[in-house]
């Protein structure tokens, strides 16, 4: 049998071995088997390719909601996405539906299914403001303030992780296992439309935030998060970094951004991407960190070359971690008009999607599985 000692001295070796090659390991120093695993997978996946994410991908999609194993992806390119996206606004209050309308029961239900095949889950929360009991997007003057350690809603903010907490502690495999989350709070930071933004908050109150949140949740016994700091669009390392809370306490370094004009006449979203892709890879590799595109999309996708033109091109040659696109919703009653993000069956475009998926280094959920990403490869 081999002593501790010399356990604890091949422990140190891999970890160093690990760091040498860049390979981002995680925060909480008490994460799970799997959660340890999943992202020193990620690392050995970025090496090979990207992984392709979907919002709600079997939640509902253009025409149909709630239909069992129905998907707008796998109906064009006959595979499931490898990543898929939840959000969990309305934990808040311990309701039954979250912000979309989708029930938790079956996000649940999801999570699980998908974990069982060896998929991937990412979540995001749009929650409401604490301070005024207004949404995400009540850029209220002082609501962010009032979270901090000595404000007037950090016990009310406290019992909502308390609610998000008993979420992510119940999300079990068929294993029995806590399913690894890669997790993204606070996302879009460097905007100005949710009240945790930068113009609602000073960099040390968004930093303390931060690490208080994540130490929270660690002294609940929840340790199957991955941490994934996300901005908006920026154009600077200082900007980026401005209100990172440093990398004892972030997993992934990631930022949103959509395409808005159209690519044959505005080249700005790759020119943009690049830029700030360009940013993160220098840090990523100061820091030994994944980085990923977390959100991203052109509605309704009317260029028909979207996918392997416009996109691929604003990765570049960057190794990223992953790229998630937005949801399927279909139309939207209040804007009166569609509000989808991947081609669906009959859908003009479909041709380029399924050429991205052929891509050698587009992964979907075939390749995911493959990987076997839960399992310890050291």
């Amino acid at each position: 049998m081999l002593s501790k000692k010399y356990l604890l001295f091949l422990l140190f070796v891999t970890s160093c071995s690990l760091v040498k090659l860049g390979y981002s390991q995680v925060s909480d120093k008490n994460a799970t088997g799997e959660t340890v695993n999943l992202l020193y997978n990620l690392n050995l996946l970025k090496e090979d390719g990207v992984i392709f994410g979907h919002q709600h991908d079997l939640a509902y999609g253009v025409n149909w909601k709630y239909e069992e194993g129905r998907s707008d992806v796998k109906e064009v390119c006959g595979d499931y996405p490898g990543l898929y996206g939840w959000d969990i606004g309305n934990t808040e209050y311990k309701l039954e539906n979250d912000i979309d309308g989708v029930p938790f029961a079956k996000m649940k239900q999801w999570i699980r299914e998908i974990y069982d095949r060896g998929g991937i889950n990412t979540i995001s929360w749009h929650m409401d403001n604490p301070y005024t009991g207004g949404d995400s997007w009540d850029t209220t003057p002082n609501s962010f303030a009032s979270i901090l350690p000595n404000g007037s809603k950090h016990e009310l903010y406290k019992s909502w992780l308390d609610n998000s907490c008993a979420f992510f502690l119940s999300l079990k495999g068929s294993d029995g296992k806590s399913i690894p989350i890669l997790y993204r709070p606070f996302h879009e930071l460097t905007g100005n439309w949710f009240w945790w933004c930068k113009n609602n908050a000073t960099p040390e109150q968004f930093v303390e935030v931060w690490k208080f949140t994540v130490d929270y949740y660690k002294s609940k016994g929840v340790h199957n998060l991955i941490y994934v700091y996300n901005t908006s669009m920026v154009k600077s390392r200082e900007e980026f970094l401005e209100y990172y809370p440093g990398e004892a306490y972030v997993d992934i370094l990631s930022f949103d951004n959509y395409e808005y004009n159209n690519p044959t006449k505005d080249n700005s979203f790759v020119e943009n991407n690049l830029k700030l892709f360009g940013i993160m890879d220098e840090i990523a590799k100061e820091q030994n960190k994944l980085i990923a595109f977390a959100e991203t999309g052109y509605e309704t996708i009317p260029y028909d070359k979207f996918w392997t033109k416009t996109l691929v091109e604003s990765m570049g040659k960057y190794k990223v971690s992953y790229v998630l696109a937005w949801r399927n919703h279909g139309w939207q009653e209040n804007e009166k008009k569609m509000h989808y993000y991947v081609p669906f069956k009959g859908h003009s475009n479909e041709k380029d999607f399924v050429d991205y998926y052929n891509l050698k280094n587009t992964f979907f959920e075939k390749e995911v599985v493959k990987r076997n990403v839960y399992k310890n490869k050291k």
